[in-house]
C-alpha cells in the first residue's frame, strides 16, 4: 500500500557513457531535515558528491539503485534502458510512494504510483536531485570497482565516459566486452565483422529486461 503523502524523485547516470550500466536511483527523503543543498549532481564537486551521498544514504526515509547492463542497452536502446532503470529502482522502494517525479519529459509507463517528469527537475526538486547523486556515486564506485578488469581502458578515471583518452584506448585495443556496441564511437573501431553482427542485431525487435540492484 502507497502513502500519498511520500514523494519518490528517480534520476540516472550513465546514458551518455560509452561503456557500462546506466545505474537510476529513486530517493524518499522524508521530512524534517534541510535538504536544500541537495541539486543536480553535475554541478557539484566529487567531494561534494560523496557528502552528500552518505548523508542522503543515513537520512533519507527512503533510497533504492537500479542497475541496467550494457547488453540490455544494446538491446533495447538508451532511452528505454533510462526509463527502464527509473521504474525498477521506483518499484525497488521498501515503501511504496504515493507520487514518483521523473527528471526529463518522458512519463514511464508502468509504475506503480501516479508520476509527473520535469525538465530540470534535478535542480528544481530535492528528491529528484538527491537521486541523481546517488545513482552518479553509485555508477561512478561501479566503474572504478570493474576497472582492474579492464585495466587498459581506464575506467577509473573517465567511467566509462567518451573523453578523448577513452576513445584513443578503444583505438588502439578495441572494445571490451562491457563497450557500448551500438553507440556510433564504438562501433566505428569494431572489427567489420563484429560491425555487421552488431547492425544485424540492432534491426531486431527490442524485448524488455529487468536490470538489477
Amino acid at each position: 500500500m502507497s502513502d500519498c503523502r511520500l514523494i519518490a524523485g528517480a534520476d540516472e547516470a550513465g546514458a551518455g557513457a560509452l561503456a557500462g550500466p546506466v545505474v537510476a536511483a529513486a530517493v524518499i527523503l522524508g521530512n524534517g531535515r534541510d535538504w536544500s543543498a541537495v541539486k543536480d549532481s553535475k554541478q557539484l564537486s566529487p567531494a561534494s558528491r560523496e557528502a552528500l551521498y552518505s548523508d542522503i544514504t543515513l537520512n533519507a526515509l527512503c533510497w533504492s539503485v537500479a542497475f541496467v547492463p550494457h547488453s540490455i542497452i544494446d538491446d533495447i536502446n538508451i532511452l528505454e534502458a533510462r526509463l527502464l532503470a527509473m521504474k525498477n529502482a521506483i518499484h525497488m522502494l521498501g515503501v511504496a510512494p504515493g507520487m514518483a517525479l521523473i527528471d526529463g519529459n518522458r512519463e514511464i509507463r508502468g509504475l506503480n504510483c501516479p508520476s509527473e517528469a520535469i525538465v530540470d527537475g534535478d535542480n528544481l526538486v530535492p528528491e529528484i536531485g538527491a537521486a541523481s547523486i546517488i545513482a552518479k556515486v553509485s555508477r561512478d564506485k561501479y566503474m572504478a570497482r570493474i576497472a582492474g578488469d579492464y585495466p587498459e581502458y581506464g575506467f577509473d578515471v573517465h567511467f566509462g565516459y567518451g573523453t578523448p583518452a577513452h576513445k584513443e584506448c578503444i583505438e588502439r585495443c578495441g572494445p571490451c566486452e562491457i563497450h557500448r556496441r551500438s553507440f556510433s564511437p564504438v562501433r566505428e573501431y569494431e572489427s567489420p565483422q563484429m560491425r555487421l553482427f552488431m547492425e544485424h542485431a540492432l534491426r531486431r525487435e527490442p524485448f524488455g529486461a529487468e536490470g538489477r540492484a
